[in-house]
């Protein structure tokens, strides 16, 4: 049976909600009904390697290991997924990198421009990445690529920002060692203050949710690591989260 969640957290009388589901992403999308979801806010696995390197500091964070072209057909099949449960007037913003392959760039633009999306805009992340190879510049920016059905969908910019961001990376010390920061979830949710379903169906650690307990949004987030699905209950359950 399909979950609209619409349906059953569109009061405003009640406080939001936030909902962890532990699992496959795709296969757990398959499931929701269509166009439930105001806003997607998501930064999937990258396929960096189960061990690279930040300077000195290796991570292994998870599996993050497929062939490339699965890779990319994997994240198309899951945008187009996300393509059906977002409404017409929705939004998705994906986070994604500039990847080093081989001595040759990837770009997400190799799989974005095969998806059903329209690029409304690409944000720009100056990260300070401790990427110091001196075989090229140092790369130490990622993206954040805003993505709707048409283009005339509009955001309301509150923060008053250009499209380059220097928010300080925060996940590198924590248990999840890949994660963004708690304020560019809660900036860019900030800025679409219509959006009262979010989803993120590459949860990681919750931060997505915990932007949404802020600023009072129903979120749902999928996550196939049940570590990590842990992580993210614990710090949704906190009396105070800042």
């Amino acid at each position: 049976m399909n979950t609209n969640l619409k349906e059953i957290l569109n009061d405003e009388q009640k406080a939001s909600e936030q909902k962890v589901i532990c699992g496959d992403s795709l296969a757990i999308m398959r499931g929701f009904a269509d166009k439930q979801f105001d806003l997607v806010l998501t930064s999937p696995p990258f396929n960096l390697g189960n061990r690279h390197h930040t300077g000195a500091k290796y991570h292994e964070a998870y599996e993050d290991e497929m062939d490339e072209d699965d890779y990319q057909k994997w994240q198309i099949d899951a945008l187009n997924e996300l393509w059906r449960v977002v409404a017409d007037n929705g939004s998705v913003l994906y986070q994604h990198k500039n990847r080093i392959r081989d001595g040759l760039q990837i770009s997400p633009y190799e799989w974005l421009f095969k998806t059903n999306w329209k690029v409304k805009q690409e944000l720009v992340w100056f990260n300070g990445s401790q990427n110091f190879d001196k075989v090229r510049f140092y790369p130490m920016t990622e993206r954040i690529y805003w993505l709707a059905k048409t283009g005339d969908i509009e955001l309301e910019n509150k923060i008053n920002h250009h499209d380059l961001f220097n928010w300080k990376p925060t996940g590198t010390n924590t248990d999840h060692t890949r994660a963004f920061p708690l304020e560019l979830a809660k900036d860019m949710i900030g800025c679409f203050p219509n959006a009262q379903t979010i989803l993120d169906p590459f949860m990681g650690s919750g931060t997505t949710l915990v932007a949404s307990k802020y600023l009072n949004r129903n979120a749902t987030g999928i996550e196939i690591s049940e570590k990590y699905c842990e992580i993210a209950r614990s710090r949704l359950s906190q009396e105070m989260l800042f």
